[in-house]
């Protein structure tokens, strides 16, 4: 599994606006300047993130986006789920019941299902708030599979 740009970014995005949650709603054009992302970029991962319980948006004068919940209920599973579509490191993975027509007798599938539970178990440990609470502790991002 590679994890794209715009994955990489709006958890950047997100983590930026956890950091600036006491700040009302945050401009695109703020979060681009801190993050030093394309505002352009980011409208694109806001069209992914909307809809999702993860983002909120808010239209006018004093508009933007703010975090949908609080950082320790946003793990980095959500936001990349959201903006890659899936977590699984094989395309036969991505659905249930697994939709390769070897399923039955392919010896690797169990190699596979492994990998895809220690990505998940992972990503699903990591919360916006870890990653907050390690840079304020200005420690190393050091999580354990």
């Amino acid at each position: 599994m590679k994890i794209s740009t715009k994955g990489r970014y709006a958890l950047r995005m997100l983590t930026d606006l956890a950091e600036h949650q006491g700040e009302g709603y945050i401009a695109l054009k703020d979060i681009a300047k801190r993050q030093n992302i394309s505002k352009k970029y980011l409208e694109q991962i806001v069209i992914l993130l909307h809809g999702s319980d993860l983002l909120k948006a808010s239209r006018g004068p004093n508009g933007g986006y703010q975090l949908a919940k609080a950082p320790k209920d946003c793990t980095v599973a959500d936001i990349l789920r959201q903006t890659e579509g899936s977590l699984a490191p094989i395309a036969c993975l991505e659905a249930e019941p697994f939709g390769c027509e070897r399923v039955e007798e392919c010896l690797t599938l169990p190699v596979w299902k492994g990998l895809y539970k220690q990505i998940t178990d992972y990503l699903e440990g990591i919360t916006i708030q870890d990653i907050l609470d390690h840079a304020s502790q200005n420690a190393p991002l050091n999580f354990v599979i």
